[in-house]
């Protein structure tokens, strides 16, 4: 023991360990404690051992009487007596046998203390390594598993530089030791954070929940936790009570979350940020409205009325998943903070990216590039987060340079159970949160019976966030007082869980007792408290019958306000022509197939490429990559920012766009010449997505949330992939207007095309977008063109020309408002020696065609024309060219329906009227069970008032939209085209 006592000593960091000194001609070595000077009480060492003078002198000393030394070499003399043979003893020098005796137990009891020290010291570790260890360490550690046992505890050992227990101590008796490590680690706080490969950032950690007496509270702060938790409480209570029967997905069981929030907003603000994005699931969402946003009781309230009537289009959505927008002044910091709560489904994690996306663009728009200003805040159910994959896509979003938000801040509710299933059968990792372990995030689970230990949780995570600028999660571990909803019987498939759920007091109570036996506050104020509450419940509750009508604009999560009228209507229904003058459209031309950048080494093939643009430039022409370019340069030019997002854009996925060049010398040297067009231009941003597409797209409809002059665009690397992202573009792409009255002018650029890659690199799906639109096939609208789609949900095309797709994507940003654009965009077009567009379709006054009547000798004798073919995308340019080899020009009209929907009614009553004479035919390389066939069918009849009929030509109905056999699908087009031909024979037979 003695000897283990200098060997910690020794282990001890700082400082040279001896003292030497000369007296006599011995050579003293004694131990330094670096803040006592040397002590003359310390233990021998090996060093001091291994001098046999001094040994003699000491041991002979000894012999005449043992009171003659210090007592540890009493102790250390009987051990080597005792170890000795019998007689020995007797003897007054020490013997060469005695000597080595002596070096030898020396070297063994060094041994011992090390491997103390060390066992010690894993010890330390094993709590900071934490949950999985520390089930069985607070029911009574077993020492033996580190070679120690209960006479060791009251022993003294050197703390390691990797623990911040012994506050300003160094060492502590093992005891003491596990006291401190089970008070930071194993009461209501447990932290994950051992696999963060950060020192500095473990250290940190430690720090903040091992020094002693760090989690303080005045009574200031617990009164203001009180009164946060009463207005928690209180107000599931109000709801339970006035409506009992009702939906509302209640907090009951983890009041705690109000608190919470309000404290990272609080700690956040005061750091520096100003503006919190959050988004949530439905349970305590009404709670959150009311109590963090500060959303008028009054109107949340009036939601339950069933005979509220709703003032606003659309068809609005169920009060637990509305958003909300709100600027205010924190009263911790006085200082403004804005707060925005994202409108969410029932797909409880499809808003994490969304809120991610918003989150950027708000800190993109601001200069914010550290994430000082904005910020996010996510919160999850247990079951949701394990369970939904969108959570490992967004954290996987969270460090790529382009899409993080510098640190989010997530808040787990677990209830410890999803709908009516257990944990054991939801998820196989241990714990709901795992999932954020991938990205090195902090994960810190707190007892949500435990408001103080909740609340010093959440201000380390605002801290941390503020510090390292990284992602943390909190785990709330709390439990569902109810069922799924108030609705629901939790009893039936968890009988016991709710036993002694129904027998758990309320965190109100236990919590309030506890402050008035502190004496930090009175019964009386507490009382008054929680009575000043219930009256502002009432007396909203009162004001709430008078409301008649419900506005969902009240609701708006991203106002534009300098956008639309104070009514929150377009400025205009008139969208200016989308052509460019000559000279704008030179410039773009010539810097796109240029490099702006001196001594920038590209590669041959690109210079190919760029030779070829500026060919193209000469002869006034463009193609596909050229006219998307013109596009983008255009809007920059008048400070629109273009984002260009997805697999693979930069360079693009037929390696057509080349935005940005890389540099074949230099590694990790680019250039991106759309961002030297002009002197003060916008900044163009076009970046390469993580390979994620409900993620990714998510994050660009977020992104697209925050400023409605900016061209936010999200391509998939082939259109069949926009699928795995259904759930976003059904829930809020195509809906979201009609929800939750929100604009947004995302657009997907989804490469289609029946070209032989096979059944997965074939179709964008038309029909599915299609069968989405809301206008009515059998109406034909009064106004077309913007009013046309003002009244859509979104719009779709398949543009057929290079100038037409620059048209299209200018109307997107000159329009009054708002709406979601879908372009099925080419793939063997962006080379087809046809696809191409004379800078004239591109002039000044020029704009966007929603149809391209035929031009050529048909439409000069439309009165000869016996077919009509409509069609849309690619399949014109074969329908072309097979007239032309049959020698029909002047016999069979082909015309383009670059806009699909809304329909263009008026244009193609325009057309059919002008070919009265001729049969129509809908021509289509998708199967006919696919693609446009059902949508524009009873349109065309609507058209013709249901007196002619409408012939399709195409592939036939199928499983698979496309085949997998480069023959098969060569003989399908073969097949369609003969099948053209045949009808136009007949034609002429007839």
């Amino acid at each position: 023991m003695s000897q283990f006592r200098v060997l910690a000593g020794v282990l001890k960091g700082g400082g040279s360990p001896f003292l030497r000194w000369r007296a006599g001609g011995l050579t003293w070595r004694c131990w330094a404690h670096p803040k006592r000077g040397c002590s003359s009480r310390t233990d021998p060492l090996p060093a001091v051992v291994s001098n046999s003078s001094y040994v003699e002198e000491m041991y002979l000393a000894w012999l005449d009487d043992h009171k003659n030394v210090h007592e540890s070499w009493d102790s250390f003399f009987r051990n080597i007596q005792a170890s000795g043979p019998s007689g020995e003893a007797d003897e007054r020098r020490p013997s060469a046998l005695l000597q080595g005796r002596v070096l030898s137990h020396s070297l063994d009891v060094a041994e011992k203390v090390v491997e103390d020290h060390l066992a010690v010291h894993t010890l330390i570790r094993a709590y900071q390594v934490g949950h999985t260890h520390l089930i069985f360490v607070s029911c009574g550690f077993v020492l033996g598993l580190y070679g120690l046992d209960e006479s060791d505890l009251d022993r003294s050992f050197q703390l390691p530089h990797t623990t911040f227990i012994g506050g300003q101590e160094t060492t502590l008796p093992l005891r003491e030791i596990i006291r401190r490590l089970e008070a930071s680690y194993c009461s209501h706080i447990g932290v994950e954070f051992m696999f963060i490969n950060n020192v500095n950032q473990c250290q940190w950690i430690r720090q903040k929940f091992e020094t002693p007496g760090i989690m303080q509270f005045t009574s200031a702060e617990k009164r203001t936790l009180l009164a946060r938790l009463i207005r928690s409480t209180r107000f599931e209570d109000f709801l339970a009570r006035k409506w009992s029967s009702e939906k509302r997905f209640g907090l009951e069981g983890c009041e705690v979350l109000i608190p919470a929030l309000k404290t990272i907003i609080d700690k956040s603000s005061a750091a520096g940020i100003d503006s919190v994005i959050m988004g949530m699931p439905h349970r305590g969402r009404l709670n959150v409205l009311a109590n963090v946003i500060r959303k008028d009781l009054d109107q949340i309230f009036c939601q339950f009325d069933p005979k509220l009537e709703a003032a606003d289009e659309g068809s609005g959505d169920v009060k637990y998943h509305l958003g909300m927008y709100h600027e205010r002044i924190n009263r911790e910091t006085d200082k403004n903070i804005t707060l925005s709560l994202v409108a969410n489904p029932s797909h409880l994690e499809a808003v994490d990216p969304v809120v991610q996306g918003k989150t950027k663009a708000e800190q993109f728009y601001r200069g914010d590039t550290q994430g000082k200003k904005v910020m996010s805040i996510l919160m999850h159910g247990d079951a949701a987060f394990a369970g939904q994959g969108v959570v490992y896509e967004t954290f996987h979003l969270s460090e790529l340079p382009s899409y993080t938000t510098n640190g989010t801040i997530h808040v787990v509710v677990n209830n410890q159970i999803g709908f009516t299933t257990d944990p054991r059968v939801a998820r196989s990792s241990p714990y709901p949160t795992d999932v954020a372990r991938v990205v090195n995030a902090p994960i810190f689970h707190v007892n949500a019976d435990d408001p103080e230990a909740v609340m010093y949780v959440c201000r380390v995570a605002a801290e941390w966030r503020a510090t390292f600028n990284k992602d943390v999660v909190i785990d709330l571990v709390c439990y569902r007082r109810f069922g799924h909803n108030e609705m629901d019987e939790p009893m039936f498939t968890q009988p016991l869980m709710y036993k002694q759920i129904h027998r758990q007091e309320h965190v109100l109570k236990k919590y309030s007792e506890k402050l008035i036996a502190e004496g930090v506050v009175t019964l009386q104020e507490f009382e008054e408290e929680v009575a000043k509450y219930d009256k502002i419940c009432e007396e909203a509750y009162t004001s709430s019958k008078d409301e008649k009508i419900l506005h969902i604009r009240h609701w708006l999560d991203s106002p534009w306000p300098d956008f639309f009228t104070a009514q929150g209507e377009p400025k205009s229904m008139s969208c200016l022509p989308t052509g460019l003058d000559e000279e704008v459209l030179q410039h773009i031309g010539q810097i796109a197939s240029s490099v702006p950048l001196e001594g920038f080494n590209i590669h041959p093939g690109v210079s190919r490429i760029l030779r070829g643009r500026a060919d193209l430039v000469k002869s006034r022409q463009m193609d596909w990559a050229l006219g998307e370019y013109i596009a983008f340069g255009s809007l920059l030019k008048d400070g629109i920012h273009v984002r260009l997002s997805g697999q693979d854009v930069e360079r693009g996925t037929f390696s057509h766009r080349h935005h940005v060049l890389h540099d074949q010398e230099v590694d990790k040297r680019i250039c991106v010449p759309m961002n030297h067009l002009w002197e003060n231009q916008a900044s163009y941003t076009v970046c390469n997505s993580s390979l994620s597409e409900y993620g990714v797209v998510g994050f660009e409809l977020g992104f697209a949330m925050a400023n409605p002059n900016a061209l936010i665009l999200w391509e998939a690397q082939f259109g069949d992939f926009h699928n795995t992202a259904q759930c976003i573009i059904d829930q809020f792409i195509s809906s979201g207007q009609a929800k939750w009255v929100r604009n947004n002018g995302i657009v997907l650029l989804l490469p289609h095309g029946m070209e032989g890659m096979g059944p997965e690199h074939s179709s964008a799906r038309p029909e599915r977008f299609l069968q989405m639109t809301k206008d009515d096939p059998d109406h034909i609208p009064v106004y077309f063109d913007v009013q046309q789609l003002y009244e859509c949900n979104w719009i779709v095309v398949n543009c057929s020309t290079p100038a037409n797709y620059c048209h299209v994507l200018r109307r997107q940003i000159l329009l009054p408002f708002r709406k979601p654009l879908i372009i099925f965009t080419p793939k063997s077009l962006l080379r087809h020696p046809d696809a191409r567009s004379g800078f004239d379709d591109l002039a000044k006054g020029t704009k966007f065609k929603r149809l391209i009547p035929d031009e050529g000798p048909a439409s000069q004798s439309p009165g000869q024309v016996k077919r009509v073919i409509f069609c849309a995308g690619k399949v014109y340019y074969e329908l072309a060219k097979e007239r032309k080899q049959q020698n029909l020009d002047r016999d069979v009209a082909i015309i383009r329906l670059e806009q699909i929907s809304p329909f263009p009614f008026d244009l193609v009553s325009e057309e059919v009227e002008k070919y009265g004479n001729a049969e129509l035919i809908w021509c289509q390389e998708e199967h006919k069970n696919m693609g446009y066939y059902d949508y524009v069918r009873p349109r065309f009849l609507t058209v013709v008032a249901n007196k002619k009929p409408i012939w399709y030509v195409g592939r036939d109905p199928a499983a698979a939209p496309a085949t997998g056999n480069k023959s098969t699908h060569l003989n399908e087009l073969r097949k369609f085209m003969d099948t053209l031909a045949q009808r136009l024979a007949a034609m002429f037979s007839t």
